[in-house]
């Protein structure tokens, strides 16, 4: 199947939902890391800011907390910013856990590829031709980190930093996690600006 590629960026739950829409999408995709998303004020502005530039597709687990999570985007984000995707209530377990959810449910992780797309496309997912572009917004790439000493080279880790906390996104996020971010927010030239300020 091929992959979509999807102008706005997706949040999901967590990891194993983002390896499986990985897998169908080519597109900026977040996690919200469970609940986390309700104390980490950095996580929230990121999604803020990838919403206002290019919209956010809000896709969770279709349980309680799926929900909840959803609730607290959708009063967090400006509603012309954000489309929200569903998927079918399908009862079992993912096949890394021991027992179903509490409520029985499988989440994103567990639906089927075709399941996830036609979830986005229901939802008005922006689906870009291979012409277009859609996370290389001004073509970035991890030689450019390299030449302008955000990886690979001893204080790499130390300017990542210094551009995260420029940039308001959450301290921790890896150097590939930032490329796409860079990506999805500037044009090459503008990424290259802002590193001349640091």
């Amino acid at each position: 199947m091929d992959r979509l590629r999807v102008k706005e960026a997706i949040v999901v739950e967590g990891r194993y939902d983002k390896n499986a829409l990985s897998q169908v999408v080519d597109a900026v995709i977040l996690e919200t890391a469970g609940f986390g998303v309700f104390k980490d004020d950095e996580r929230l502005a990121l999604l803020r800011k990838l919403a206002a530039s290019r919209g956010l597709i809000v896709l969770t687990d279709g349980d309680g907390a799926g929900f909840v999570i959803r609730g607290y985007l959708k009063g967090a984000i400006p509603p012309d910013q954000v489309k929200h995707a569903y998927i079918p209530d399908v009862y079992g377990k993912e096949r890394r856990k021991r027992s179903p959810g509490r409520e029985g449910k499988l989440g994103v992780e567990g639906m089927p590829p075709e399941v996830l797309k036609n979830a986005l496309l229901r939802a008005g997912a922006t689906v870009l031709d291979w012409e277009e572009t859609s996370t290389p917004k001004g073509g970035v790439t991890m030689a450019d980190f390299m030449a302008w000493g955000l990886s690979g080279v001893p204080d790499a880790a130390q300017n990542r930093a210094e551009l995260l906390k420029k940039l308001e996104l959450p301290e921790h996020m890896s150097a590939k996690a930032l490329l796409a971010v860079l990506n999805a927010l500037y044009t090459r030239s503008e990424a290259e600006a802002l590193l001349k300020t640091l």
